[in-house]
């Protein structure tokens, strides 16, 4: 049996490929579009996941959408009516689109699907519908390694739920509490994104990287004025203060008067008041994950957890749930957000609708999340002389040799390897690499390679038999969704350089004998990288522990500000050319920047690409 799942037109639109059970593949649309986040129907990432998989459409049983359109669009009405007159601008922006096309989704699919296998309608296979908190449910739940444990999903809002908790037996999920919108954890997070001047639904990621330079002066207020939090996690939020049920923001100006302020214009410098808040909310998210989690196991009795959701993309409330939570393991999906719901749906068919068994595998079924497009040799070799690009090729052990060498002496490495990544995270397929040891690696990477805010940090890829080492990691996090602290004794003591330094400008204190990788409160967003999972990215790092006596290093995504993670050869090219990166590794080809024709460099090519 194959089963095609297609998530669509919210944001971060992505396809997946089960065949007989397994994940053949699965990708986002943004990464073949090249816009990021993007929300149209993902016909790209449908033709790799086909022809990955070897299948025409005539090959597929079933194809089904991760989310419920008519529940959908009961919400929107019922809470358009529950608010009016209050909303009428915002209802008429939406209704023209819902009944045009969201109404009617079942035939734009159809379609959709029709154009892209050529095929008609009636030829089609049967096209079905899971619930969206059902979708993160089953994408948390049936790849991980365990025979049972409890699920937890947060996000912004599905059709209603926002908040859920099932129970994961075999090959069945059962639901057992749900928290409805407009109450909602990913919202009031996105909230407090929005007021800081940052993007709902992409820099969320910002806040959390803010928030270490803050004070919590703002979590009584939250607790106190925007919601009602109860013991179990449940809790409803003060509609007062916020415009996202009714209007075209996401706060309301009593929001303003009770955090001091308007929101900060995109773009405009980050005051002492946009690092508290993040600082407060951060805090209050954590404190609202523990509750929920602590339900979740009273709820389920079971000692394993799963999450899904865009919250659960939120590495330090993870840190803080494997270290403080009620559970002794942890396993989270690495696409949490709307893409994996894909994934969540076709497994939903085969074990829920389809009655399937279900055989956990160690350490889970998602092959490391490189789920993605690679290249041959042939294929490199041949795009890059395509492009005019100066290559040498090399073979395994002396590449691993040079870069190691390369990585050691300060230089900026491009790192693309095999299949893509599936979710948000380069995972050293599509990474950007330096030395975690460097003083100055953080501020280069930002500003001269990534366009990026001083202050976002950088994640440490570790081997995975090390980590504990430089860590105080719980359990392992091979999809860099955790943070832990860094060991005391690689800390340096800072309390007479941070005396007089406030917010940002904890910046230029070094933390430890790893500052590249060494948040201003000694965290660090930890991927640890096995040899089963990730031979390729493993080697490097032993052969970089060979040469430096430490087997870790700097792992960024392979982008630029606002620019999907790179996909094919071209995209690495283009990206390395106009960048201040020193050396590209494509497969078994090493390119230096000193050595490309100056006129494949494309001055206005960072532009190009809509700040995030």
């Amino acid at each position: 049996m194959n089963i095609l799942g297609i998530s669509a037109y919210y944001h971060d639109s992505a396809a997946a490929i089960l065949c007989e059970g397994r994940i053949g593949a699965a990708a986002q649309e943004e990464r073949f579009t090249r816009r990021k986040h993007d929300a149209g129907f993902p016909r790209h990432a449908v033709h790799f996941c086909l022809e990955q998989a070897g299948l025409t459409f005539r090959d597929l049983d079933y194809v089904v959408f991760y989310d419920k359109p008519l529940l959908k669009f009961e919400r929107l009405l019922e809470t358009y009516l529950a608010s009016a007159p209050r909303g009428l601008r915002s209802f008429l922006q939406a209704m023209p689109v819902w009944l045009k096309e969201k109404l009617y989704l079942k035939k734009v699919l159809r379609d959709e699907l029709a154009a892209l296998s050529g095929a008609p309608v009636r030829n089609l296979p049967p096209l079905l519908f899971t619930e969206h908190h059902q979708s993160h449910a089953a994408s948390a739940f049936f790849p991980s390694p365990f025979e049972s444990a409890a699920v937890l999903c947060m996000d912004g809002v599905g059709e209603w739920a926002t908040t859920s908790i099932h129970h994961g037996e075999a090959n069945t999920l059962r639901p057992c509490r749900q928290l409805d919108f407009p109450h909602s954890l990913g919202l009031l997070y996105s909230a407090f994104t929005y007021h800081a001047g940052f993007k709902v639904n992409s820099g969320e990621y910002k806040l959390m990287g803010l928030a270490p330079y803050g004070s919590p002066v703002y979590r009584e207020k939250i607790l106190d004025q925007l919601l009602d939090l109860k013991a179990d996690g449940s809790f409803r939020l003060n509609l007062d203060y916020f415009e996202f049920t009714t209007g075209l923001r996401m706060t309301s100006k009593a929001f303003d008067e009770l955090f001091d302020g308007a929101p900060r214009e995109p773009e405009a410098p980050i005051g002492q008041r946009e690092i508290d808040l993040a600082r407060s909310v951060q805090e209050v998210t954590e404190e609202i994950v523990l509750r929920l989690a602590t339900t979740a196991h009273s709820e389920t009795g079971e000692p394993r957890l799963c999450l899904a959701g865009g919250v659960a993309l939120n590495c330090v409330a993870n840190g803080r749930l494997a270290r403080e939570g009620p559970f002794d393991d942890v396993w989270i999906q690495p696409a949490a957000g709307d893409s994996g719901g894909a994934l969540g749906a076709a497994l939903a068919v085969w074990h829920q609708y389809a009655g399937k068994a279900r055989k956990p595998q160690t350490p889970d079924s998602m092959a490391g999340a490189l789920l993605g497009p690679g290249y041959t040799e042939e294929e490199v070799e041949a795009r890059l002389a395509r492009v005019g690009a100066s290559f040498e090729r090399l073979d395994r052990d002396d590449l691993l040799s040079r870069v190691a060498s390369l990585l050691a002496s300060e230089n900026v490495v491009g790192w693309m390897q095999g299949p893509m990544e599936f979710g948000p995270r380069a995972l050293g397929a599509r990474s950007i690499l330096g030395d975690a040891r460097s003083p100055r690696m953080q501020s280069v990477m930002n500003l001269k390679i990534k366009f990026r805010e001083s202050f976002r940090p950088f994640a440490p890829a570790v081997l995975a038999e090390d980590a504990e080492k430089y860590f105080e990691l719980v359990g392992s996090s091979p999809y860099m969704l955790q943070v832990a602290n860094v060991r005391e004794e690689f800390r340096r003591d800072v309390a007479a350089l941070d005396q007089n330094r406030q917010g940002l400008d904890r910046l230029k204190t070094l933390r430890s004998e790893f500052p590249a990788i060494t948040h201003v409160d000694y965290s660090a967003r930890v991927q640890t990288v096995s040899i089963d999972q990730n031979p390729s990215f493993h080697a490097l790092l032993n052969r970089f522990k060979e040469l430096t006596g430490h087997g870790m290093l700097v792992n960024t995504s392979f982008n630029v500000r606002g620019e999907p993670i790179v996909r094919t050869p071209e995209d690495a090219f283009r990206c390395f050319v106009n960048t201040e990166m020193d050396y590209l590794v494509i497969e078994n080809f090493l390119l230096k920047r000193e050595d490309q024709p100056q006129e494949l460099r494309d001055r206005d090519w960072v532009s190009r690409f809509a700040r995030d």
